[in-house]
C-alpha cells in the first residue's frame, strides 16, 4: 500500500507543466462542492458569491484552477443534477475552457473524473431545452492529479493538487466513503450531524493530513505546494515550510482562494458586505500577501 509520500510524489511526477511569468495572473480554488441545490448542498449557500467572484476574474483575464472537490459527487449520484442545479456557473467555466483558461484538478470526492472516458460521457455535452438539442459543454477536456506552475524566468515551480493524497482512508478507499456519505451521512448532514472521516470536520485528522504534506514539501526542497481538501486556509511567511491551502467556497457566507499576478501569491476572501445604506454587495477581502513568489526559493 502506498504511502502518502508515494501518492504525492506519483501526482507531481504525472502533473503537466505550465509555464507563466510576472504577466500571468491565476486565481485557485477549490473544495466548491456543488450539489443539486437540496439541503444537503453546501455549495448553494455561497454560489451567487462564487458565480459573483469567477465572473470577475474573467472579465480580469485570469487562468481559472479548481484544486479539486469541484462537484459533489458523493452525496449525488450524477453529474447532470449538478450541472441543472449551478447551469450557470458551469456555462461560465465554459466560457474559460474555450479561452484556454480552465485547469481542473479532481479530488476524493469527485474520483470518477480520473476516468477519461467518464469526463468524456458526462462532460462533453449537455441537453439545453431552448434547442431541443445536445449543445457543447467542456470539450477535450481532462482532469489532473496535479499542476505544476512553473516560472519562465526563475524556474520556480509551484506544485497544485488536492491534498487527499496524505489522507490514506479519503484516497485509498474513497468508494467506501462515497457508500457511507450517499446512505448515512447526507441524511443526517440535513439534519446538521457531520461526517467524521471528513478532515474538514474532524481536527485530529486535519492536523494528520497537513503534517504529511508539510514532511513532503521539506523534503522537496520547500517546494511551494497548494492544495485543499481540509477547508483550512494557509498562507506561510517566506522561510516557513511552503504549505499553501486555499481554504474551500463553503465557508459560512464566504469564500476563500488565492491568487497569483505579478508575480506575487495572495490569500483573499469573498463575502457579502453591508453597505452605509443597508443594501448588500459581494466584495474582495484581502487576507494575506501579496508576497513575492521569489521570496520563498531555496535554491
Amino acid at each position: 500500500m502506498f504511502s502518502s509520500k508515494k501518492r504525492l510524489n506519483k501526482a507531481y511526477k504525472e502533473s503537466p507543466i505550465v509555464e507563466f511569468d510576472d504577466s500571468s495572473k491565476f486565481v485557485l480554488f477549490s473544495d466548491c462542492h456543488r450539489g443539486d441545490n437540496s439541503f444537503a448542498d453546501d455549495f448553494a449557500n455561497n454560489r451567487n458569491i462564487y458565480f459573483h467572484a469567477l465572473k470577475h476574474y474573467y472579465a480580469e483575464g485570469f487562468t481559472y484552477c479548481e484544486l479539486g472537490d469541484g462537484d459533489e459527487l458523493w452525496e449525488n449520484l450524477t453529474f447532470k443534477s449538478i450541472f441543472e442545479a449551478h447551469k450557470n456557473v458551469f456555462l461560465l467555466l465554459k466560457a474559460f475552457h474555450q479561452n484556454k483558461r480552465l485547469h481542473l484538478l479532481y479530488g476524493n470526492h469527485d474520483m470518477v473524473y480520473k476516468d477519461q472516458k467518464y469526463v468524456e460521457k458526462h462532460l462533453s455535452t449537455y441537453f439545453e431545452p431552448i434547442t431541443g438539442k445536445d449543445e457543447e459543454l467542456f470539450k477535450n477536456l481532462t482532469y489532473h492529479e496535479g499542476l505544476v506552475l512553473k516560472h519562465k524566468k526563475t524556474q520556480q515551480r509551484l506544485f497544485l493538487t488536492h491534498g487527499h493524497q496524505a489522507d490514506w482512508w479519503n484516497y485509498t478507499f474513497w468508494k467506501w466513503s462515497r457508500f457511507m456519505v450517499r446512505v448515512l451521512w447526507k441524511p443526517l448532514n440535513v439534519m446538521g450531524i457531520a461526517d467524521p472521516t471528513s478532515p474538514a470536520k474532524n481536527y485530529k485528522e486535519l492536523i494528520k493530513v497537513e503534517r504529511r504534506i508539510k514532511k513532503w514539501i521539506i523534503n522537496n526542497s520547500n517546494l511551494i505546494t497548494i492544495v485543499g481538501h481540509t477547508h483550512r486556509p494557509r498562507f506561510p511567511e517566506p522561510g516557513d515550510i511552503a504549505f499553501f491551502n486555499d481554504g474551500s467556497c463553503v465557508h459560512p457566507r464566504s469564500i476563500t482562494g488565492i491568487e497569483i499576478e505579478n508575480g506575487e501569491i495572495s490569500l483573499i476572501k469573498w463575502q457579502i458586505a453591508t453597505t452605509d445604506d443597508g443594501t448588500l454587495k459581494i466584495v474582495r477581502v484581502l487576507l494575506e500577501g501579496p508576497q513575492k513568489l521569489i521570496d520563498y526559493k531555496t535554491d
